[in-house]
Protein backbone atom coordinates (compact mmCIF):
# COMPACT_ATOMS: atom_id res chain seq x y z
CA UNK A 1 0.00 0.00 0.00
CA UNK A 2 1.39 3.72 -0.97
CA UNK A 3 0.32 6.26 1.53
CA UNK A 4 0.78 9.92 1.25
CA UNK A 5 0.65 11.43 4.71
CA UNK A 6 0.52 15.78 4.06
CA UNK A 7 1.52 18.25 6.87
CA UNK A 8 2.41 21.68 5.68
CA UNK A 9 2.40 23.47 8.86
CA UNK A 10 4.92 24.43 10.95
CA UNK A 11 7.69 22.73 13.22
CA UNK A 12 5.34 21.96 16.24
CA UNK A 13 2.42 20.58 13.83
CA UNK A 14 4.99 18.16 11.66
CA UNK A 15 6.49 17.12 15.45
CA UNK A 16 2.78 16.52 16.25
CA UNK A 17 2.56 14.06 13.07
CA UNK A 18 4.91 11.85 14.53
CA UNK A 19 2.46 9.05 16.11
CA UNK A 20 0.37 8.73 12.87
CA UNK A 21 3.65 7.74 11.09
CA UNK A 22 4.59 5.12 13.98
CA UNK A 23 0.77 4.13 13.66
CA UNK A 24 0.89 3.59 10.07
CA UNK A 25 4.26 1.65 9.90
CA UNK A 26 3.53 -0.64 13.02
CA UNK A 27 0.47 -1.81 11.43
CA UNK A 28 1.17 -1.64 7.87
CA UNK A 29 4.62 -2.82 8.12
CA UNK A 30 5.02 -3.04 4.59
CA UNK A 31 3.46 0.17 3.98
CA UNK A 32 5.12 2.70 1.65
CA UNK A 33 5.19 5.85 3.52
CA UNK A 34 5.46 9.42 1.77
CA UNK A 35 5.35 12.78 3.23
CA UNK A 36 4.46 15.91 1.57
CA UNK A 37 5.74 18.88 3.82
CA UNK A 38 6.61 22.70 3.56
CA UNK A 39 10.18 23.81 3.36
CA UNK A 40 10.73 25.43 6.42
CA UNK A 41 10.36 22.38 7.72
CA UNK A 42 13.53 20.48 5.88
CA UNK A 43 15.93 20.62 8.60
CA UNK A 44 13.52 18.39 10.87
CA UNK A 45 13.51 15.44 8.43
CA UNK A 46 16.72 13.87 9.31
CA UNK A 47 15.02 13.06 12.69
CA UNK A 48 11.65 11.43 11.42
CA UNK A 49 11.43 7.58 11.13
CA UNK A 50 9.32 4.99 9.16
CA UNK A 51 8.65 7.43 5.98
CA UNK A 52 10.40 6.21 2.88
CA UNK A 53 10.32 9.85 1.10
CA UNK A 54 9.62 13.39 1.62
CA UNK A 55 8.52 15.42 -1.13
CA UNK A 56 9.08 19.42 -0.70
CA UNK A 57 6.03 21.34 -1.30
CA UNK A 58 6.80 25.31 -2.32
CA UNK A 59 4.32 27.48 -3.34
CA UNK A 60 2.77 28.77 -6.71
CA UNK A 61 4.79 27.19 -10.61
CA UNK A 62 7.55 26.17 -7.99
CA UNK A 63 5.09 22.90 -6.72
CA UNK A 64 4.97 21.39 -10.58
CA UNK A 65 8.25 19.15 -9.81
CA UNK A 66 5.61 17.86 -6.23
CA UNK A 67 2.56 17.90 -8.28
CA UNK A 68 4.67 15.59 -11.02
CA UNK A 69 6.28 13.46 -8.29
CA UNK A 70 2.79 12.87 -6.24
CA UNK A 71 1.09 11.78 -9.35
CA UNK A 72 3.66 9.52 -10.42
CA UNK A 73 3.12 7.34 -7.03
CA UNK A 74 -0.20 6.15 -7.38
CA UNK A 75 -1.09 6.36 -4.24
CA UNK A 76 -3.78 4.13 -2.49
CA UNK A 77 -4.70 6.37 0.38
CA UNK A 78 -4.01 10.07 1.32
CA UNK A 79 -4.06 11.55 4.96
CA UNK A 80 -4.31 15.33 4.73
CA UNK A 81 -3.43 16.81 8.31
CA UNK A 82 -3.74 20.16 6.84
CA UNK A 83 -6.78 21.53 5.30
CA UNK A 84 -6.15 24.31 3.19
CA UNK A 85 -6.09 25.29 -0.17
CA UNK A 86 -3.29 23.85 -1.55
CA UNK A 87 -3.50 20.86 0.72
CA UNK A 88 -7.21 19.62 -0.88
CA UNK A 89 -5.14 20.65 -4.23
CA UNK A 90 -2.27 17.96 -3.36
CA UNK A 91 -4.72 15.15 -2.25
CA UNK A 92 -7.15 15.30 -5.37
CA UNK A 93 -3.93 15.04 -7.50
CA UNK A 94 -2.38 12.58 -5.60
CA UNK A 95 -5.17 9.85 -7.18
CA UNK A 96 -5.49 8.10 -4.04
CA UNK A 97 -9.05 5.90 -3.68
CA UNK A 98 -9.04 6.63 -0.13
CA UNK A 99 -8.83 10.39 0.60
CA UNK A 100 -9.02 11.50 4.28
CA UNK A 101 -9.41 14.73 6.15
CA UNK A 102 -10.84 15.71 9.14
CA UNK A 103 -14.89 16.67 9.50
CA UNK A 104 -14.07 20.27 10.19
CA UNK A 105 -13.27 20.71 6.31
CA UNK A 106 -17.28 20.38 5.29
CA UNK A 107 -18.05 23.60 7.59
CA UNK A 108 -14.94 25.40 6.39
CA UNK A 109 -15.47 24.76 2.46
CA UNK A 110 -17.98 22.72 0.20
CA UNK A 111 -15.94 22.97 -3.11
CA UNK A 112 -12.65 22.04 -0.92
CA UNK A 113 -14.50 19.35 0.60
CA UNK A 114 -15.18 17.77 -3.05
CA UNK A 115 -11.51 16.68 -2.77
CA UNK A 116 -12.20 13.37 -0.37
CA UNK A 117 -13.86 10.84 -0.01
CA UNK A 118 -13.92 10.61 3.82
CA UNK A 119 -14.02 12.93 7.11
CA UNK A 120 -13.50 11.93 10.45
CA UNK A 121 -12.97 13.98 13.88
CA UNK A 122 -10.19 16.15 14.12
CA UNK A 123 -7.53 13.58 16.36
CA UNK A 124 -5.07 11.20 15.18
CA UNK A 125 -6.83 8.19 16.23
CA UNK A 126 -9.77 8.24 14.51
CA UNK A 127 -7.55 10.00 11.50
CA UNK A 128 -6.29 6.49 11.08
CA UNK A 129 -9.52 4.54 11.33
CA UNK A 130 -10.74 4.26 7.84
CA UNK A 131 -7.27 2.36 7.89
CA UNK A 132 -8.44 0.33 10.21
CA UNK A 133 -5.94 1.34 13.12
CA UNK A 134 -7.94 1.91 16.40
CA UNK A 135 -5.44 1.32 18.89
CA UNK A 136 -2.47 4.35 17.85
CA UNK A 137 -0.53 6.10 20.61
CA UNK A 138 0.20 9.70 21.04
CA UNK A 139 3.59 9.08 21.80
CA UNK A 140 5.66 11.72 20.04
CA UNK A 141 8.63 10.13 18.25
CA UNK A 142 12.13 11.41 16.91
CA UNK A 143 15.40 10.12 16.59
CA UNK A 144 18.42 12.46 16.85
CA UNK A 145 20.87 11.71 14.64
CA UNK A 146 24.91 11.47 16.16
CA UNK A 147 25.83 14.63 14.66
CA UNK A 148 23.05 16.83 16.96
CA UNK A 149 24.21 14.59 19.88
CA UNK A 150 27.65 15.93 19.57
CA UNK A 151 26.96 19.37 18.65
CA UNK A 152 24.93 19.13 21.95
CA UNK A 153 27.61 17.55 23.91
CA UNK A 154 30.44 20.20 22.76
CA UNK A 155 28.18 23.35 23.50
CA UNK A 156 27.57 21.86 26.97
CA UNK A 157 31.27 20.70 27.66
CA UNK A 158 32.67 24.31 26.12
CA UNK A 159 29.63 27.02 27.66
CA UNK A 160 27.41 25.45 30.38
CA UNK A 161 29.77 23.24 32.15
CA UNK A 162 28.63 20.33 34.97
CA UNK A 163 26.20 22.07 36.69
CA UNK A 164 22.30 21.54 35.63
CA UNK A 165 20.93 23.78 33.66
CA UNK A 166 17.54 25.21 31.93
CA UNK A 167 16.46 26.14 29.08
CA UNK A 168 14.52 28.99 28.68
CA UNK A 169 13.00 29.82 25.05
CA UNK A 170 10.80 33.13 25.03
CA UNK A 171 10.78 33.49 21.77
CA UNK A 172 7.71 32.28 19.03
CA UNK A 173 7.54 33.13 14.91
CA UNK A 174 4.15 34.98 16.69
CA UNK A 175 5.00 38.02 18.47
CA UNK A 176 1.54 37.42 20.19
CA UNK A 177 2.77 35.15 21.94
CA UNK A 178 5.43 36.87 23.37
CA UNK A 179 5.06 37.36 27.31
CA UNK A 180 6.32 40.72 29.50
CA UNK A 181 10.77 40.81 29.45
CA UNK A 182 10.56 41.80 32.94
CA UNK A 183 8.44 38.94 33.50
CA UNK A 184 10.89 36.86 31.80
CA UNK A 185 13.47 38.38 34.11
CA UNK A 186 12.32 37.57 36.81
CA UNK A 187 11.68 34.21 36.40
CA UNK A 188 15.07 33.47 35.48
CA UNK A 189 16.76 34.97 37.81
CA UNK A 190 14.62 32.83 40.22
CA UNK A 191 15.58 29.40 38.44
CA UNK A 192 19.59 30.79 38.58
CA UNK A 193 19.56 32.32 42.65
CA UNK A 194 16.88 30.30 44.20
CA UNK A 195 17.25 26.77 42.59
CA UNK A 196 20.72 26.54 41.58
CA UNK A 197 20.45 26.22 37.76
CA UNK A 198 22.36 27.40 34.87
CA UNK A 199 20.39 29.89 32.97
CA UNK A 200 20.27 29.02 29.09
CA UNK A 201 18.66 31.31 26.50
CA UNK A 202 17.62 30.12 23.02
CA UNK A 203 15.35 31.10 20.44
CA UNK A 204 14.66 31.52 16.41
CA UNK A 205 16.26 33.36 14.19
CA UNK A 206 14.32 36.04 13.57
CA UNK A 207 14.59 39.99 13.88
CA UNK A 208 11.82 39.89 16.21
CA UNK A 209 12.71 37.14 18.15
CA UNK A 210 16.39 38.36 18.72
CA UNK A 211 14.71 42.10 19.63
CA UNK A 212 13.17 40.37 22.12
CA UNK A 213 15.92 38.29 23.63
CA UNK A 214 18.12 41.16 23.93
CA UNK A 215 15.26 43.30 25.48
CA UNK A 216 14.94 40.25 28.12
CA UNK A 217 19.00 40.29 28.66
CA UNK A 218 19.09 44.11 29.40
CA UNK A 219 16.63 43.38 32.54
CA UNK A 220 18.83 40.71 33.89
CA UNK A 221 21.84 41.53 36.44
CA UNK A 222 22.76 37.28 36.28
CA UNK A 223 25.12 35.81 34.14
CA UNK A 224 23.08 33.66 31.81
CA UNK A 225 24.60 31.32 28.89
CA UNK A 226 23.19 33.37 25.66
CA UNK A 227 22.38 30.44 22.96
CA UNK A 228 19.96 32.80 20.93
CA UNK A 229 19.91 32.26 17.27
CA UNK A 230 23.01 29.89 17.31
CA UNK A 231 21.67 26.36 17.37
CA UNK A 232 20.00 24.43 14.72
CA UNK A 233 16.97 22.61 15.36
CA UNK A 234 18.17 19.54 15.93
CA UNK A 235 20.65 20.60 18.27
CA UNK A 236 18.85 22.34 20.24
CA UNK A 237 16.71 19.46 20.46
CA UNK A 238 19.60 17.18 21.95
CA UNK A 239 20.20 19.97 24.19
CA UNK A 240 16.59 20.36 25.74
CA UNK A 241 16.93 16.26 25.92
CA UNK A 242 20.07 16.87 28.46
CA UNK A 243 18.32 19.76 30.47
CA UNK A 244 16.70 19.82 33.56
CA UNK A 245 13.65 22.19 32.58
CA UNK A 246 12.37 23.36 29.54
CA UNK A 247 10.28 27.05 29.70
CA UNK A 248 8.83 28.49 26.88
CA UNK A 249 5.72 29.75 25.13
CA UNK A 250 3.80 27.51 22.89
CA UNK A 251 6.26 26.89 19.96
CA UNK A 252 7.98 24.00 18.35
CA UNK A 253 10.75 23.63 21.17
CA UNK A 254 7.69 22.12 23.58
CA UNK A 255 7.24 19.34 21.30
CA UNK A 256 11.11 18.72 20.83
CA UNK A 257 10.56 18.22 24.77
CA UNK A 258 7.66 16.16 24.70
CA UNK A 259 9.30 14.10 22.53
CA UNK A 260 12.66 13.87 24.90
CA UNK A 261 9.95 14.17 28.01
CA UNK A 262 12.03 16.74 29.41
CA UNK A 263 9.88 18.75 32.50
CA UNK A 264 8.39 21.63 31.01
CA UNK A 265 6.38 24.96 32.10
CA UNK A 266 4.28 26.47 28.34
CA UNK A 267 2.71 29.83 28.40
CA UNK A 268 -0.32 29.68 26.11
CA UNK A 269 -1.72 32.61 25.34
CA UNK A 270 -3.72 33.59 21.65
CA UNK A 271 -4.11 29.41 20.98
CA UNK A 272 -5.57 26.55 23.01
CA UNK A 273 -3.45 24.54 25.20
CA UNK A 274 -6.54 21.84 24.51
CA UNK A 275 -5.01 20.96 21.02
CA UNK A 276 -1.33 22.17 21.14
CA UNK A 277 0.23 20.97 24.79
CA UNK A 278 2.00 17.92 24.71
CA UNK A 279 0.35 14.89 25.96
CA UNK A 280 3.12 12.77 26.80
CA UNK A 281 5.42 14.51 28.89
CA UNK A 282 5.86 16.31 32.60
CA UNK A 283 4.47 19.77 31.97
CA UNK A 284 2.84 22.68 33.78
CA UNK A 285 0.17 24.66 31.86
CA UNK A 286 -0.41 28.34 32.23
CA UNK A 287 -3.23 29.97 30.66
CA UNK A 288 -5.22 33.17 31.17
CA UNK A 289 -5.35 34.53 35.15
CA UNK A 290 -5.63 31.26 36.62
CA UNK A 291 -2.58 31.04 39.69
CA UNK A 292 -2.32 26.84 38.60
CA UNK A 293 -1.19 24.87 36.09
CA UNK A 294 -4.31 23.82 34.19
CA UNK A 295 -5.59 20.52 34.42
CA UNK A 296 -8.76 20.60 32.48
CA UNK A 297 -9.13 21.72 29.04
CA UNK A 298 -11.54 22.98 26.89
CA UNK A 299 -12.24 22.08 23.08
CA UNK A 300 -13.55 25.39 22.34
CA UNK A 301 -11.52 27.97 24.50
CA UNK A 302 -11.40 31.96 23.34
CA UNK A 303 -7.86 33.89 22.88
CA UNK A 304 -6.06 35.11 26.19
CA UNK A 305 -3.61 38.38 26.19
CA UNK A 306 0.30 36.59 27.37
CA UNK A 307 0.49 39.38 30.19
CA UNK A 308 -2.90 37.65 31.91
CA UNK A 309 -0.05 34.90 33.21
CA UNK A 310 1.57 36.30 36.13
CA UNK A 311 5.25 36.16 37.28
CA UNK A 312 4.32 34.52 40.43
CA UNK A 313 2.46 31.65 38.44
CA UNK A 314 5.30 30.64 36.07
CA UNK A 315 7.69 30.54 39.11
CA UNK A 316 5.37 28.35 41.16
CA UNK A 317 4.89 26.00 38.59
CA UNK A 318 8.83 26.10 37.58
CA UNK A 319 9.45 24.99 41.78
CA UNK A 320 6.44 22.62 41.24
CA UNK A 321 7.69 20.53 38.52
CA UNK A 322 11.63 20.60 39.45
CA UNK A 323 10.45 19.16 42.29
CA UNK A 324 8.39 16.49 41.21
CA UNK A 325 9.86 12.93 40.59
CA UNK A 326 9.60 13.10 36.82
CA UNK A 327 12.36 16.03 37.30
CA UNK A 328 14.80 14.88 39.90
CA UNK A 329 15.39 11.95 37.66
CA UNK A 330 16.20 13.63 34.62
Amino acid sequence: MRILVIQLRRLGDLILTTPVIAAIRKHQPQAQIVLAVAPECELLLPSLSGIQQTIITRRGLRDIGAWIELRRHCFDCTIDLTRNDRSAWLTLLSGAQKRIVSDRIRHQSRLRARCYTEFVRCTMKEMLQPLGIVDAMTELTLVLPETARANASAIIKNRIGDEPFAIFHPGSAREDKFWETDRWAAAITFVAKELGLRAVLSSGASAAERRHLAAIRNRLEIPVVDLSGQLDLLTLAALIEKARLLVTVDSAPTHLAGASKTPQVILFGPTNPFHWRPRNSPVAILFGNSPQPLRNFQYQEGKHPMNDISTAAVIDAIGSMLSAPAASAV
